[in-house]
């Protein structure tokens, strides 16, 4: 099963979210960091990525390669992230066969109605709980 965690700016988001799958590393599972900088990609490769790739086209290839991909809602909207999603990327991620795991992170001018204001702690162990069930499916 390979895992694609994809996130911009610095990383952060994506790195507690590599932090979280590591416990399910093994030889069937491979977490691939996908920034859309080179800052976000090797910070998540820090925080223990098995492999990563920057940019446009590797986001956009590699959308198609995997089995799961997480990351911040801003993912799939066009332009977010101050510009680091490009249209491309958010069409690639969204039009992707892989299971996405979406982080209702308030930011780029998207508001989930409805959801209680979730700590990021919460939404991680939700994150790690939900993985765990795809892995033993």
């Amino acid at each position: 099963m390979k895992i694609a965690v994809i996130d911009g700016m610095g990383g952060g988001i994506g790195c507690q979210i590599v932090e979280r799958l590591k416990p399910f590393k093994n030889n069937d599972v491979e977490i691939i960091a996908l920034g859309t900088n080179s800052s976000a990609t090797s910070n998540m490769l820090r925080a223990g990525a098995d492999n990563g790739a920057t940019g446009e086209n590797a986001i956009v290839w590699m959308s198609g390669k995997v089995d799961i991909i997480i990351g911040p809602l801003a993912i799939i909207s066009a332009n977010s992230m101050m510009g680091e999603i490009s249209p491309k990327m958010s069409l690639a991620i969204a039009s992707s066969d892989a299971r996405k795991l979406l982080l209702p992170v308030s930011k780029c001018n998207i508001d989930i109605i409805g959801l209680e204001d979730l700590q990021f702690k919460t939404i991680f162990n939700e994150l790690a709980e939900t993985i765990k069930k795809i892995i033993n499916e």
